[in-house]
């Protein structure tokens, strides 16, 4: 298809969801109930970290109204998001790990009865030291979390070197030294976590589950219930947001499933909003330090990045995110060598997963804001020193990562000229004479940062060779089309996306369309929603699907017109020649003919990234068929005399190749903005003698409508060569510059920098009381811990990669 003919593609068209959404038609796991069904509710451990004695359940189990009670001893198999980590239990058998480690479940006729019982099992617990932070996970004196870890409670070491770091060192004329700290949050999604089994008279079982992987919790399904896969079927229902936190299998989806086959009746568990802040998997923790060699002009020669990630309890997607802290690094600007070092360790907090961006914002934080202290010392604009060294289409990393396109120069040139970036520094500069200060205590600033994302991850989290993507088309007599896929939407619009793709490919309308999705009976295996991998892995697998059987309607419909099949196209519920329009068939009668032809008509699609991991263990966290590229420069205002940052405006350009949707690109973008706003200013995980202090949606604080700045949005499109119809990735990626950029917006605004984020109004003004003083202008981490890490894996880099 000549992508200049394209009528759906590239429209600001509603999701076809849209409506049932809006008018409440929607059915989520929650509102699902079936016949008989049974209420369950989950015992979590009051200790951040203790060994369990005793559980006596008599109590609970002689209450009327309760039908099943369960310990670990129910289900003892182990599993985890990861093959390497397969550290969890569906409920604690000995220890627990953290303040809300579910150790028991019950099954009642309704929810209040539930409660009751949980309130009548005894445990009896022997408490251990909880580890609270990272400098307590490095002390070898406190307790193991974990019996198996690279070393005492570190989880994971990492260290890779790439090219001749003593070399670019040697050869920069500016070395600078920097330390950071990106504080822990969560997803906050506004749907909690639920799921409803039902284990029926033939042994099977289904769950409904508030999933974005599917196809992983029905892995796990079949490891701890040691049932056949095929006798288990796990449908997502729509998720109301996701963000990562629902893309781990869960202690409450396994123990419904138990509990209904247990009573032989459906089982709903729907967690509290407290319980889904132990639940989790959010942003880790992550300690930075970071040394550059760079050049006059700004160009880099050198880059060492050190990162210490809390990982919370259990593995999670620990493993790869410590990789991901440090993979990305390089994808935006030429560095011809570069050093890695990377560790996570345990703690008895809920386990920290894969939040919106997965890994990558808190290095990004780092980078962004060191490269913006590099510019002034060097007297250089921050936005053309990052201009001028930005990594060129067709090319390779450092580290092996091969880059596609980047329309990151053009992201860059974009947010310029939407602030006004040249001429209102020079007014801020004027303002900021010392005749103005005494006129308002009301500063202004702009701050610039930039970042890039994965379309995907290039290898799955279990390796293997089988697709990571699947589509069945199906075309019946009455022109009806039906599209089953594995992937789920959780209102990024995936739904929307195969319905799109399918009517541009058989000039229908995307409401002709019917897509089925999330049903590991029904529909082909996706791995799930994650990394921002849909729309180029399934987005490739539907065209790949529908033009297998529109190849058979047209021959079809060139046989009955006389015409060459290559002459005829599909556009407006008709197909018709275009070198003769009076021959013409409508869709229903081209189908017809096709069946009559070839018989039942359908088609299958699936998807594999390109194999681009490098030569070298870890080298499968990073690549990616494409990354997108954004830029933002963030408008601030602080009150010099309460500390309160403003953020009055973000200018966001994103490179997310050919948009398939503007309208869906710029709200996944503004989106991603919000989240960056709130990690920005005033979101953080926070614990008090191992509890968390504020698991509620009233204290924990995040961004109202009242909160959040006008954003303007500018789309980028670079047309990328692996992505359905140039498509790259719009998800994740415009989250990553905007916390880096409100930072380096304070520094501009006031002279003192936040070398951490939450960036809150105490530390505003901590910061202007030790600029006042005459010293550092800045709070963030002091040091960083003086941990040695393994020696480097040392890796030559590609011929095409950065030269010094």
């Amino acid at each position: 298809m000549n992508n200049n003919n394209l009528t759906i593609i590239g429209k600001p068209l509603l999701k076809v969801d849209a409506m049932q959404k809006v008018t409440g038609e929607t059915r989520y796991a929650d509102d699902l109930s079936l016949p008989r069904m049974l209420y369950g509710k989950l015992l979590r451990s009051v200790y951040p970290h203790a060994r369990i004695v005793g559980i006596n359940t008599s109590r609970a189990e002689q209450l009327p109204g309760v039908f099943a009670v369960i310990t670990g001893k129910a289900l003892p198999i182990k599993y985890g998001i990861m093959p390497s980590t397969q550290d969890e239990e569906a409920l604690c058998v000995d220890k627990v790990r953290f303040v809300g480690d579910p150790v028991a479940a019950v099954a009642a006729i309704d929810e209040e009865t539930a409660e009751r019982a949980l309130e009548l099992i005894d445990v009896e617990y022997e408490p251990l030291a909880p580890i609270m932070t990272i400098r307590d996970a490095l002390d070898e004196k406190l307790p193991r979390i974990h019996g198996y870890s690279d070393h005492h409670n570190i989880h994971k070491f990492v260290s890779l070197e790439f090219g001749d770091l003593a070399a670019g060192f040697q050869a920069a004329d500016h070395v600078r030294e920097d330390t950071f700290f990106y504080e822990g949050d969560t997803h906050l999604p506004m749907e909690q976590h639920a799921a409803v089994a039902q284990f029926s008279s033939d042994g099977r079982l289904t769950l409904w589950s508030s999933t974005q992987t599917p196809h992983y919790v029905h892995r796990a399904l079949e490891k701890t219930l040691e049932m056949p896969r095929g006798h288990i079927r796990v449908i997502a229902t729509p998720v109301g947001g996701g963000f990562g936190g629902k893309t781990d299998p869960f202690s409450h989806e396994i123990a419904a499933c138990k509990l209904s086959m247990l009573t032989g009746r459906p089982v709903k568990i729907t967690l509290t909003r407290e319980e889904v802040f132990y639940t989790h998997r959010g942003r880790h923790p992550v300690l930075m330090w970071v040394k550059s060699g760079v050049k006059r002009d700004g160009q880099i020669t050198a880059l060492h990045f050190k990162t210490m990630l809390d990982g919370g309890a259990y593995g999670s997607y620990g493993i790869a995110t410590t990789y991901y802290t440090g993979a990305l690094q390089t994808v935006t600007y030429k560095i011809p060598a570069y050093k890695f070092e990377g560790l996570r360790v345990f703690t008895n907090k809920p386990p920290c997963g894969p939040k919106r961006g997965h890994g990558t914002p808190q290095p990004r934080f780092g980078l962004e804001i060191h490269l913006d202290k590099i510019a002034r010392d060097l007297g250089l604009d921050p936005a053309e020193m990052r201009r001028k060294y930005v990594v060129d289409d067709g090319t390779k990393t450092v580290n092996h990562l091969t880059i596609t396109t980047c329309g990151l120069r053009e992201c860059i040139d974009a947010v310029i000229a939407a602030s006004g970036w040249r001429e209102k520094r020079l007014e801020i500069r004027d303002s900021k004479s010392p005749i103005s200060n005494l006129q308002s205590r009301t500063k202004r600033g702009l701050g610039l940062a930039c970042s890039s994302y994965l379309s995907g991850a290039g290898l799955p989290i279990y390796w293997n060779e089988l697709p990571h993507s699947g589509v069945i088309v199906k075309v019946d007599r009455g022109g009806g089309v039906a599209v089953f896929c594995g992937s789920t939407d959780i209102g990024q619009g995936s739904d929307s996306l195969l319905a799109y793709i399918a009517a541009e490919e058989f000039g229908l309308k995307p409401n002709d369309i019917h897509v089925f999705t999330a049903d590991t009976d029904l529909t082909p295996v996706d791995l799930g929603s994650y990394s921002s991998r849909v729309t180029v892995m399934t987005g490739n697998a539907c065209i790949q699907a529908a033009r297998s059987v529109k190849q058979k309607i047209l021959a079809a419909a060139a046989e009955k017109l006389f015409v060459p099949a290559a002459s005829l196209v599909m556009r407006d519920g008709i197909i018709v020649c275009e070198d003769d329009e009076n021959r013409q068939l409508s869709f229903v009668q081209a189908v017809n003919l096709a069946e009559a032809k070839f018989g039942t008509l359908s088609g299958t699609g699936s998807y594999k990234p390109p194999k681009r991991a490098g030569p070298f263990k870890g080298s499968g966290v990073g690549p990616s068929p494409s990354y997108s590229y954004a830029a933002c420069v963030a408008a601030v205002s602080v009150d010099t005399e309460t500390g309160v940052v403003t953020v009055d405006k973000l200018y966001l350009a994103h490179d997310a190749g050919r948009a398939i949707n503007p309208l869906l690109v710029i709200g996944q973008a503004e989106g991603s903005a919000y989240m960056g706003l709130g990690e920005a200013l005033m979101e953080e995980s926070a614990f008090r003698k191992g509890m968390h202090k504020i698991p509620s949606m009233l204290d924990y604080k995040s961004p109202t409508t009242l909160d959040t700045p006008d954003i303007q949005t500018i789309l980028v499109e670079t047309i990328d060569p692996e992505g359905p119809y140039g498509a790259k990735e719009a998800g994740q990626g415009p989250l990553l510059p905007v916390p880096p950029a409100i930072a380096n917006a304070v520094f501009d605004a006031v002279g003192v920098r936040i070398d951490e984020v939450p960036i809150t109004p105490d530390k505003v003004l901590k910061a202007l009381e030790e600029k006042a003083k005459g010293r550092a202008p800045r709070v963030g981490p002091k040091d960083f811990p003086n941990m040695k890490y393994p020696e480097p894996i040392k890796v030559e880099p590609p011929e095409n990669a950065p030269q010094l």
